[in-house]
């Protein structure tokens, strides 16, 4: 039975199936088409960036079929292993994607590993395809997200604000009001992509956009983890948020050192070298 999912001071309530529809007897779940159609949108904007820090879009392509794959593949292995007390009794459950369960932070580090990997062989700056790329993560981000919310999942805490979101309960047989955290995500997501584009048509060092989305994206990751009720633990701390906290420090303090190099170098070239 599909239960709806209410947003009681919004007047809004969805009943909405994990399942979009079946072809060929395989059924299709909203959670891929989700994230699917954020990729091929993201793909779409991204071409129209060719040429962009003397990145060609072959060379940007190709490096994208590659991270999907390898990103994908560590989402999935990221979530298992801070899964695996359930797991483990549930092995044949470990390649069903299809029902949720992928994690952000194994994707990123994938697609870096990747990134990192790629440049090396084809001999391009490593930062500069990170810029390149770095504004339509959290796009692609934002629109996967609303696969969390057919699925019922990656909500939190139960809560009394204007934003509460009604949800069945197996446990307790009732609804309860919850933290929509997919959707505070989903929107600070768009909120990275927006500054992101903005800020990229700004004169910018090599970096700065990519240490730009990891800043902003551990800010905000940083403090909706600490909403959620599901999140991965390692020991008692919630591992992504002890990651996402890692990184708004270490890139936010790598993006203010190339500021004030930046900042040096204008008033180098305003007034000369002493």
């Amino acid at each position: 039975m599909i239960h709806p999912i209410t947003f009681p001071n919004l007047g809004l309530e969805f009943t909405i199936s994990p399942v979009a529809f079946n072809l060929f007897g395989k059924d299709i779940y909203w959670y891929a088409i989700f994230i699917v159609s954020g990729i091929l949108i993201a793909l779409f904007l991204g071409k129209k960036d060719d040429g962009k820090y003397g990145l060609k879009w072959d060379t940007i392509l190709d490096f994208i079929m590659i991270a999907l794959v390898v990103g994908f593949i560590c989402a999935r292995i990221y979530y298992v292993v801070f899964r695996w007390d359930y797991y483990q009794n549930h092995l044949s459950e470990i390649l069903q994607i299809w029902h949720g369960g992928i994690a952000i932070y194994g994707g990123i580090l994938g697609a870096l590993l990747t990134a990192y990997i790629y440049c090396k062989k084809k001999k391009i700056s490593f930062l500069r395809l990170c810029d390149y790329c770095a504004p339509y993560l959290p796009l692609v981000q934002a629109i996967g997200r609303w696969g969390n919310f057919v699925n019922q999942e990656a909500y939190g805490a139960i809560t009394n604000s204007f934003f509460k979101m009604g949800i069945y309960d197996v446990t307790s047989g009732g609804y309860i009001f919850v933290h929509p955290t997919f959707l505070y995500e989903s929107l600070w997501n768009l909120l990275i992509f927006i500054v992101l584009m903005i800020w990229r048509k700004k004169d910018t060092k090599k970096g700065e956009i990519f240490y730009g989305y990891m800043f902003l994206y551990g800010v905000g990751r940083a403090v909706i983890e600490g909403l959620r009720s599901d999140s991965l633990y390692l020991f008692n701390f919630r591992i992504s948020q002890i990651l996402a906290i890692f990184f708004a420090i270490f890139f936010g303090i790598l993006l203010l050192i190339e500021r004030k190099k930046k900042k040096l170098l204008t008033k180098t070239e305003k007034y000369g070298k002493f």
